[in-house]
């Protein structure tokens, strides 16, 4: 009686299932979003974007069990409405494999449903997700190609227009397994030519995004949360990466993490972030760059504006790694390349209880700064304001408020700090540690850098 009972549940459960997949209603499809920069751009205009076909529209397939995998109905659906139309994911979706998906042209995606990875095996991914050379990195799934616009509607409540990580499942696990490799979230690469907007991102393993040999891209609206559900300390988790990338605005935007909010890894060019909110994190950093030797890394031409920052470690930053190969972290050590960073700016930025307003260092994953005075960076900082920054600092360095340290006298020209009004919870004079700079365009208190070693837990 009981097999006759679990054999009636199954075929009502799968006739449910094949219900819903055959209904041809569907949710309300949002208009794609004006996306636009503003107040600045990247320094040109978006080449333009013709319309989708009005009556191809391509709906993602949902699978009917629990343990599924619906890479292969979301790969089907991109394939038949690219070139022209819309795909459409208005339901819930679990990923099981990987998906390289760098084809992609002249066509709109739509989240309004909801999209996850499957975290059953965190070892399965770290096989078979797509790696990058690059600090050992990796990723679920790879979406490329030309005039693409990614969206769904932050008016819908909470659990739609999301993708979702599930890092809780690789939090723990390398608690005990520091060597294990996490995926990232999502990555454009290869993408020219997109938007990407009004989507929620919940719990990556890794970082949120990257944005790797792409060009021509704005992100806009979005809403990043690393959230535990067990008290798990959260494994990295940056908002953003660019990497290789040029003409670059990501605006409008909220973030809660425990890592970078934006980092501008190397090969960042002609980048704009602007009127962020972002809580928890290691500030909008330049870097790490000068990772690896025989390799030039430049970073040039960004402009931050209008960021507000609240309980980080730092905010304005530019880490950069030593003259020297050094190890820092499992998976993570460096030192030696060369390049450089020019004509950025930080501009209008709110500090709300960080423990650093402005970092520089060219030290970062060492401990020993005799051995960074020793082996100075090869890589130069130059052409750098940062204006504008007013609220609080944390007590934790108090009265300290930041520190702006090259390793010689050489490798940093004409950084300029101006109308600097962040306070310190003690009420003294902020002061600043400052080495190897240009004091006379610095509108700060500097003091002589401290001789303990450095705080690496942060880089």
């Amino acid at each position: 009686m009981r097999m006759r009972l679990n054999s009636i549940i199954s075929l009502v459960a799968a006739f449910t299932c094949l219900t819903q997949a055959s209904a041809t209603g569907h949710t309300i499809i949002p208009s794609r979003p004006n996306v636009v920069p503003s107040p600045y751009s990247a320094g040109r205009a978006m080449p333009p974007s013709p319309p989708r076909d009005k009556d191809r529209y391509c709906y993602v397939k949902q699978g009917c069990q629990k343990t599924r995998d619906d890479a292969p109905h979301i790969l089907q659906a991109l394939q038949e409405c690219n070139d022209g139309g819309t795909v459409v994911f208005d339901k819930s979706y679990l990923i099981g494999s990987p998906l390289d998906l760098r084809f992609l042209k002249h066509i709109d995606i739509v989240i309004t449903g909801n999209i996850a990875f499957d975290d059953s095996d965190v070892y399965y991914w770290q096989n078979n997700s797509f790696k990058y050379t690059f600090q050992n990195q990796s990723v679920f799934w790879k979406l490329g190609g030309e005039d693409v616009h990614i969206y769904g509607d932050l008016t819908l409540e909470e659990g739609k227009s999301v993708i979702d990580g599930r890092g809780e499942a690789y939090w723990q696990a390398v608690q005990t397994d520091k060597a294990l490799l996490r995926p990232m979230l999502f990555a454009l690469d290869g993408m020219k030519v997109a938007t990407m907007s009004n989507l929620r991102m919940r719990n990556p393993p890794n970082w949120f995004n990257i944005i790797a040999n792409s060009s021509d891209i704005i992100i806009s609206n979005m809403d990043l949360r690393a959230e535990s559900l067990n008290g798990t300390k959260i494994a990295n988790s940056d908002g953003w990466d660019t990497y290789r990338s040029d003409h670059v605005v990501i605006q409008d935007s909220y973030i809660h993490n425990t890592d970078d909010c934006v980092s501008f890894k190397p090969n960042s060019t002609d980048v704009v972030i602007q009127n962020l909110e972002c809580i928890g994190s290691h500030g909008i950093s330049i870097g790490s760059i000068g990772q690896y030797p025989n390799e030039t890394d430049i970073v040039e031409n960004l402009y931050i504006y209008n960021i507000s920052m609240t309980n980080a470690s730092d905010f304005a930053r530019i880490k950069v790694w030593p003259g020297i190969e050094t190890n820092f972290q499992t998976h993570l050590a460096g030192g030696g390349g060369s390049g450089y960073v020019r004509n950025v700016t930080y501009d209008l930025l709110h500090s709300i209880n960080n423990d650093r307003a402005i970092t520089i260092t060219q030290c970062y994953g060492q401990s020993n700064e005799t051995l960074c005075n020793e082996y100075p960076a090869n890589l130069i900082i130059e052409d750098v304001t940062m204006k504008n920054i007013y609220g609080t600092t944390s007590a934790k360095l108090d009265p300290e408020a930041g520190t702006l340290v090259c390793s010689a006298p050489d490798r940093c020209n004409n950084i300029k700090v101006e109308n600097i009004t962040v306070t310190v919870p003690s009420g003294q004079p902020p002061v600043y540690e400052c080495r190897n700079m240009e004091n006379d365009l610095l509108q700060l208190i500097c003091i002589e850098e401290s001789d303990e070693d450095r705080d690496t837990s942060q880089g």
